[in-house]
């Protein structure tokens, strides 16, 4: 009877730990900003595997800072060293944005980067804010 009140003991404390190694990791943004585009009021969360596709969630206000130049603005995210992901705004207005990307390859998302563009049209390249990245820290 003692030693499996022990290993219980042992389980309840063990247990805890290894919950909190697969919770959800969350922060914000920083302000991204370039000419004629910003991101404000950003969050991010990395979902451990099982949830939400273990993905990168993201979300904020997309604005179109300079409404008269006629430009469409739009977020770039990437995850796990694919190729960026484009979600569109609307011109002279902020939209509010809320999405989650992931690697079907991979049971959960643990390295993202982001920033936001001003789409100038083909003729000319669009400008961007510089990238910012993030890591999910499963200490």
């Amino acid at each position: 009877m003692k030693r499996a009140m022990v290993g219980m003991v042992a389980a309840a404390l063990v247990l805890p730990g290894a919950g909190a190694a697969l919770a959800a990791q969350q922060g914000k943004i920083p302000k991204l900003e370039s000419r004629g585009v910003e991101f404000l009021d950003g969050h991010y969360e990395f979902h451990p595997p099982g949830t939400n596709h273990g993905s990168f969630e993201w979300s904020g206000l997309l604005k179109d800072s300079d409404p008269r130049d006629g430009h469409t603005v739009y977020v770039q995210v990437g995850v796990e060293g694919h190729g960026w992901a484009r979600y569109y705004g609307k011109q002279r207005t902020t939209v509010r944005m809320h999405h989650s990307d992931w690697s079907g390859a991979k049971r959960s998302t643990d390295d993202a980067k982001i920033r936001v563009c001003r789409d100038r049209g083909s003729p000319r390249p669009d400008n961007c804010s510089p990238t910012v990245s993030f890591s999910y820290d499963s200490d």
